[in-house]
């Protein structure tokens, strides 16, 4: 049998192609070219089954953990419709609040009305029960000699410190007590200061008396009333009403404060 002689053509070829198909030949890949656009939908593809995958998974085990999207979805809902009705509760018992407080405010203020009413009706009988006293009085005296007189004195302190009221009948009884009686009326009024010192207040001043802020007239009887302003510092302690006629006092009353 003829053998290729070592060296010839021949037996490099055949070395040639024994090294390109036989068992040390290199290793041959054979791929198919796709375009780029196929090879980025399939990736696409392949995550968006991916997270459905694993979306699916995390479903299944929060079913089987207890909890249910669809229930929780559900529960959420009946709390945010409970809590809507609450806030019209709330609304509408806060309504219901303000009315009741306006209704209070209304009783409120006509209790303090009425109050004030009852008072004011209270002074006028008390009043009208002086008046009578002295109508009484003046009748029992028709025939007695000319006398003039002081009663039911009374001297009140108001809201603000150091003003006051008075309130007195004065009548002028008597067979030739015919005229009416023109004058003035004055205040003597004992008082002790911060200091602890007592001190006479007369009133009115020199200027009250200039505009005749105290001056009186009245025929038979009258009602005096009137108001005082003394120092709010001063603790008044007794008060003497005087009327005087011509200078001269004609009659006087003095009471305890």
């Amino acid at each position: 049998m003829y053998r290729p002689v070592a060296g010839s053509r021949l037996a490099l070829t055949l070395r040639r192609l024994r090294s390109r198909f036989g068992i040390a030949a290199p290793r041959v890949a054979v791929r198919t070219h796709l375009p780029w656009r196929w090879r980025l939908l399939a990736a696409v593809a392949v995550l968006a089954g991916a997270f459905l995958l694993a979306g699916g998974i995390f479903d299944t085990g929060r079913r089987f953990a207890g909890f249910d999207r669809s229930e929780s979805q559900s529960e959420i809902e009946a709390l945010r419709e409970r809590a809507d009705a609450l806030s019209s509760e709330v609304e509408r018992l806060r309504g219901i609040a303000n009315a009741a407080e306006n209704s209070q405010k209304i009783d409120k203020a006509a209790i303090e009305e009425l109050t004030r009413q009852v008072k004011a009706r209270e002074e006028e009988n008390t009043r009208l029960k002086e008046s009578l006293a002295m109508f009484e009085s003046l009748a029992k005296s028709s025939g007695s000699p000319e006398s003039l007189s002081i009663t039911r004195l009374r001297v009140e302190p108001m809201g603000e410190p150091g003003h006051y009221r008075y309130r007195m009948l004065a009548a002028w009884r008597g067979s030739e007590a015919k005229r009416e009686f023109k004058g003035n009326l004055s205040f003597h009024i004992t008082a002790r200061q911060a200091s602890g010192r007592s001190t006479v207040i007369i009133v009115p001043g020199e200027k009250e008396r200039n505009i005749g802020k105290f001056a009186v007239s009245f025929k038979n009887f009258g009602s005096l009333e009137g108001s005082l302003e003394l120092p709010a510092d001063a603790k008044i302690e007794r008060i003497e009403a005087r009327l005087l006629q011509d200078g001269l006092v004609r009659a006087s009353q003095s009471i305890p404060l």
